[in-house]
């Protein structure tokens, strides 16, 4: 199977499983919907700045790496991020819990 995508919603949780035949792995991507204000970025920043896999935030078609301070407060602030990450931490994962939208 090719491009499976395999999606299960919790609590504000998002999972892609991603199977690949080609390749011979299943990678898992984990997706959040959160809210930043102004002076949240900075610890969202540091939390992701410390795991070792990549981080990327999102909404519509803007695309930012979740490490860059600058690139957080490119953001539209003001509506819901999407984070999306393929790893786990977990000082990160509660950083996310706070700042997670239901």
């Amino acid at each position: 199977i090719d491009g499976l995508i395999i999606g299960t919603a919790r609590r504000g949780i998002f999972w892609h499983f991603v199977a690949s035949k080609r390749k011979g792995m299943i990678t898992m991507k984990t997706q959040r919907n959160i809210r930043l204000d102004l002076e949240e970025v900075k610890d969202f920043v540091e939390a992701a700045s410390r795991c070792s896999f990549d981080i990327d935030i999102f909404y519509n078609r803007y695309v930012v790496d979740a490490k860059s301070i600058l690139g957080v407060y490119g953001l539209d602030l003001t509506k819901t991020l999407t984070v999306s990450y393929n790893g786990y931490d977990p000082h990160f994962e509660e950083v996310l819990t706070e700042l997670a939208v239901a």
